[in-house]
């Protein structure tokens, strides 16, 4: 068993053996220049993401190295750059500081275990080969988020950038409040500095947008505090970093008490960095043209995510900017992320002196600017103008973002994406479909006149627990508004998965169109449809002869199974290119015939052994076959005469009332009508044949033949 796991999995943790055993050398340039990019970018955005935490800045960059290498060795994408993010950072925030206060050892020690909670439950759904449960949290809920988490850090980062002095505070509405209440204590200095960096990153971006502009702007704001001194003006500032590697850290991993506080919210960071790597993966990947393995991709989030837990770091996710940087700057490999990371560690050590005299509300300025890119209008608009599920779950994450606790605001988010999935699953569509274009394929038509005895349904979705009442009550409901429509032709092409609810369901449709002398029928289904129908005992039920060929399904169905009394004398619509051969004669009277529904006593009839039975006798019952003279020709009961059902509509007097007379139909339902008019006429001795021919071949017995 264990052998069996190991071979399942081992792939997985031997990654980095697969990458660096076939990896070009001649991509070693390309991914260098990037790799060297992408740590440029990287080391102000770790400062600043470590801000939004409230943690040390040097918790930012620890994550920054840690993660850049071991989600480039574990990872899945090529371009993916793993590391602290805005959305990240302040799920941590949001996370920690009800537990502890800021920049305390506990709140220290707890960042490095939520990162290694949330690792451990990457690792578990990834193990698991649960990479596809990304796909059912809608793109709106991350639209929502991020645009949400983009208002929260905005207002967070006004405290630094105005220097005023009041205790980060998760909850926008206090954020506010605090804002408000010490508006009068904004230092101009820190302000002016603040707004001169961004005017600064803003110029960059617009003129020279291959240049770091975040990096020039904070190393200029330095440089400008260390020069005029303006710390003694009363600047903040980031203060002496560490010029060393990530230190291990003991972290309290059996704690249980604490580790309940923090389950919540390394659920959420879990779920919502493990959405956005795979997004952001995809998103890459759709114009690299790579083929990603989503459960690889959660391995590599989760062991980067355990690492920086005990070497010094928070929890960390994939970043949509570094990423297509890292994709523009022309990555190859995932080589360059491993490069980047070293790049900043080194970068670390030779710029610790100037970042000693870094400026928070510089930081600030550059995190307002990021705020504000985080919420992407464009995508708000599209998804505005779409679906209105979209809209609701995308504004319905957007305020749970803004007004509740941030972890429960993802997850919220998560179940409503999920809330709507299942909604759409479990209301799938029964549409009537008609032959078109020639009677070349099924499609629905509007005002189509609908055949008297066959529907053919499409089912559009999945016959699940979920969705098979709805499927039902739809069938039943057509059935109600059609009620001639006695045989059902199920067209199963969508349908790509079953269970047993949805068995019981087609059990149950069958039974009681049967019941109402009709009968169910199935074309187009799925091979892995028909392997569950067989093994639940459904296949024998319905009846191996039920199950029809595509293109045979019609001809089989006008010819063996509908009345062609009905569809010649009660039926204009001839939807069927079969239809189209059918005789045009003058209608039944209908003033002496009563529809077959309207029929109220059950009419005298006669099994198929107890016929077969008076057949041997020495006065046997006339026989009288009233079904067309075609259908008599290709068999009929022996002894039986054809007179068809018009002939005798029109002239009673053709059977004989010296004896018994037994009525024969193909089914009963012709046979039921004529008694039932001749009974009114005054006709006795009358019975029909129950079930008609068809009951009679099930019986086994024997069938006369015309040449």
């Amino acid at each position: 068993m264990l052998k069996q796991l190991w071979t399942a999995t081992s792939s997985y943790f031997l990654r980095p053996i697969q990458i660096f055993k076939t990896y070009d050398h001649r991509f070693f340039k390309p991914d260098l220049i990037a790799g060297l990019t992408l740590g440029v970018i990287a080391l102000p955005q770790a400062i600043a993401y470590a801000m939004i935490a409230e943690l040390p800045p040097q918790y930012g960059l620890y994550a920054a190295i840690v993660t850049s290498i071991i989600g480039a060795l574990w990872g899945s994408s090529n371009h993916l750059s793993t590391g602290p993010t805005n959305t990240s950072s302040l799920l941590v925030l949001a996370t920690l500081l009800p537990i502890a206060e800021a920049g305390s050892e506990k709140y220290l020690l707890m960042a490095g275990l939520l990162a290694v909670m949330a690792g451990i439950f990457k690792l578990v759904l990834g193990l698991a080969r649960l990479g596809i449960l990304v796909n059912f949290v809608s793109d709106s809920v991350i639209i929502g988020f991020t645009a949400g988490a983009g208002v929260l850090i905005g207002f967070n980062q006004l405290r630094n950038l105005l220097r005023l002095d009041f205790p980060n505070n998760a909850s926008l509405i206090t954020t506010i409040k605090n804002l408000i209440g010490h508006i009068a204590e904004v230092h101009l200095a820190s302000l002016f500095l603040g707004l001169g960096i961004m005017v600064v990153i803003i110029l960059l971006k617009r003129f020279k947008p291959k240049w770091p502009a975040a990096l020039i702007g904070m190393v200029i704001a330095s440089i400008a505090v260390g020069v005029f001194r303006l710390e003694e003006e009363g600047i903040y500032v980031i203060g002496q970093i560490p010029r060393s590697l990530p230190p291990v850290v003991r972290l309290p991993i059996f704690n249980l008490d604490l580790i309940g506080q923090l389950s919540t919210g390394a659920l959420a960071v879990g779920a919502i960095s493990l959405v956005e790597a795979v997004a952001i993966s995809r998103s890459v990947a759709s114009h690299s043209g790579q083929q990603l393995d989503s459960n690889q991709e959660f391995i590599g989030q989760g062991f980067a995510n355990l690492a920086t837990g005990f070497l010094s770091g928070f929890p960390v996710s994939g970043s949509f900017t570094r990423t297509t940087l890292n994709y523009d700057a022309g990555a190859k490999t995932s080589i360059a992320s491993l490069i980047s990371g070293i790049c900043i560690l080194i970068f670390m050590v030779i710029l610790a002196p100037v970042a000693t005299y870094l400026p928070r509300t510089a930081l600030a300025g550059v995190l307002l600017i990021s705020s504000y890119r985080m919420v992407d209008r464009k995508e708000i608009i599209r998804i505005v103008q779409g679906a209105r599920g979209d809209s609701a779950i995308m504004v319905i994450t957007f305020l749970a973002t803004l007004f509740l606790p941030l972890q429960f605001a993802v997850l919220s988010g998560i179940l409503i994406s999920f809330a709507v999935y299942i909604m759409n699953t479990s209301v799938p569509k029964v549409i009537p479909v008609f032959p078109v274009d020639n009677f070349s394929h099924f499609a629905p038509k509007q005002d189509a006149l609908p055949c008297n005895q066959l529907v053919i349904l499409d089912i559009l979705g999945d016959i699940y627990f979920g969705a098979s009442n709805h499927i039902e009550e739809a069938i039943y409901k057509h059935l109600e508004t059609h009620p001639s429509q006695r045989y059902i032709l199920l067209r199963m092409l969508s349908v790509n998965h079953i269970d047993i609810s949805g068995v019981h369901t087609l059990e149950s449709v069958t039974r009681t169109v049967r019941a109402g002398g009709g009968d169910v029928f199935m074309m187009r289904t799925q091979e892995s449809i028909l392997d569950l129908f067989k093994s639940t005992g459904f296949y024998d039920y319905l009846g191996e002869k039920n199950f029809l060929m595509y293109g045979d399904a019609i001809k089989y169905l006008f010819y063996r199974v509908l009345d062609p009394t009905i569809c010649i004398y009660e039926c204009d619509a001839r939807v069927f290119s079969e239809c189209l051969n059918l005789p045009r004669p003058e209608k039944l009277p209908h003033e002496d015939m009563t529809p077959f529904e309207a029929i109220p006593e059950i009419v005298p009839s006669i099994t198929p052994d107890e016929l077969w039975n008076e057949l041997h006798q020495k006065v046997p019952p006339i026989i009288v076959d009233i079904r067309e003279p075609r259908e008599y020709h290709r068999g009929h009961v022996p002894q039986a005469t054809s007179i068809p059902m018009l002939n005798l509509v029109r002239d009673p007097s053709l059977i004989p009332e010296i004896r018994q007379v037994v009525l024969v139909c193909r089914t009963g339902r012709r046979s039921t009508r004529v008694i039932h008019m001749l009974g009114k006429k005054g006709f006795k001795n009358l019975r029909i044949l129950n079930g008609g021919t068809v009951e009679w071949e099930n019986a086994g017995l024997l069938v006369a033949i015309d040449n």
